[in-house]
């Protein structure tokens, strides 16, 4: 997917929401676990639900790779249920040396036919710049993340800035906005500012939003720029709304509430 044909679905549908589809066997509704397919059966109610309200779908691959094979044709066949004016994402967060990485992007390109596949920057531009060579295809490097550790190293002074500055800096000359964007936490808010000092045009991925305790009005306040560029995921707050057979329905009434909350922010561009 190009920018502008991203750009174009966030204007469209007044929404710059991404859902979450870390689906977790254990915490999907009851009367769904008998069924056959039963996480396949979940994500597509979950999409057919959500599919008007949102722009993106972002799939964490850790709950898939642990079911093994099965586990893989699980999201293979989501992806490709998942309705083509959609956004998707792998959140895989690969990176490693460069044929690896190599090997990776096709994994996640060619194969599974992601969009997009998050990478982690730590070793280097021969990490990243495989995943940066596909057309219409994006990487989503690490930036600034939600967890408590991101104190461990992303938050430490490298000289006179924070390594995660270094890392936004530095990474973004490796690509452009057309093909680069970075994962900035919705629980860091208050940093987004100067963070759009340093890559204004850039979109960012911002999870936390929900459960997470991030906040939708300040992520909005103080990363929007002139093309939205922000994709906002949540997850559990939408895709666990409700552990009873109107999961789909209670779902899609979360995310009605985000998207009309957008839209409003959208509104003031």
């Amino acid at each position: 997917m190009t920018r502008q044909q991203l750009i174009h679905q966030i204007q469209l549908k007044k929404s710059f929401l991404c859902v979450g589809l870390d689906t977790d066997f254990n915490k999907i509704p009851k009367h769904l676990q008998s069924h056959a397919d039963a996480i396949f059966e979940f994500n597509k109610q979950i999409i057919d639900a959500t599919k008007d309200l949102c722009v993106a779908y972002k799939i964490n691959t850790a709950f898939y790779e642990v079911l093994g094979s099965n586990g893989w044709d699980i999201m293979e066949r989501t992806v490709n249920y998942i309705p083509k004016e959609h956004f998707t994402i792998a959140d895989a967060k690969r990176g490693d040396i460069g044929n690896t990485s190599t090997q990776y992007a096709k994994a996640f390109f060619e194969t599974m036919e992601f969009d997009s596949v998050t990478v982690a920057p730590y070793m280097g531009e021969d990490s990243v710049k495989p995943f940066l060579e596909f057309d219409n295809k994006w990487a989503i490097v690490l930036g600034l993340t939600s967890n408590t550790g991101s104190k461990d190293f992303e938050q430490q002074k490298v000289g006179d800035e924070f390594l995660y500055e270094t890392v936004l800096k530095t990474v973004s000359s490796w690509g452009n906005p057309g093909n680069l964007m970075f994962v900035v936490g919705a629980t860091k808010a208050n940093i987004l500012a100067d963070i759009r000092k340093i890559i204004p045009d850039h979109f960012l991925l911002v999870p936390g939003v929900g459960f997470q305790g991030g906040s939708l009005e300040e992520v909005s306040k103080y990363g929007l720029n002139n093309d939205c560029g922000l994709l906002v995921n949540a997850s559990r707050a939408i895709i666990y709304a409700s552990e009873k057979e109107d999961f789909a329905a209670e779902a899609r009434a979360v995310a009605l509430q985000y998207q009309t909350e957008m839209a409003g922010y959208l509104a003031k561009l």
